[in-house]
């Protein structure tokens, strides 16, 4: 018997008035002049410190601050002619407590780069910058 792997299922609607709402009805406050592309990044930032906490965890530490920052280059691509993010840098700013030895802390940011589903759902893979620093 094949294993069925846990599977997430997200929904958001936009209505024609411009206002976005989650599945459970929520309001999601997105300025209009927020586009597709900053929604992107925002999610890519939001999923890789969510990851980060995770891997943190796992790991037998926490992640005590977080913060972060990211840029997106879109451009026609050389392989189909077609207009995508063709680069993207993330830059996230984290302190642990207690903060991990330098090989577990290798392991839990590679993890999280790993397990950020929406870094891995890009064509072009995200290029990660890490600030990492101890609790204060």
């Amino acid at each position: 018997m094949p294993v069925v792997s846990k599977e997430l299922r997200y929904a958001v609607s936009l209505s024609s008035d411009g206002r976005f709402q989650s599945e459970d009805g929520t309001d999601l406050d997105v300025a209009d002049s927020w586009t597709a592309e900053h929604l992107m990044l925002a999610a890519l930032i939001r999923c890789a410190i969510e990851s980060l906490r995770y891997s943190a965890r796992k790991a037998g530490t926490n992640v005590t601050e977080a913060s972060g920052s990211g840029r997106a280059l879109v451009r026609k691509r050389d392989s189909d002619g077609r207009y995508a993010v063709v680069r993207a840098d993330v830059t996230l700013d984290v302190a642990f407590d207690p903060k991990p030895e330098r090989p577990v802390l290798a392991d839990v940011l590679s993890w999280a780069e790993r397990g950020c589903f929406i870094g891995s759902s890009l064509t072009a893979k995200p290029v990660y910058h890490w600030n990492v620093a101890q609790a204060s």
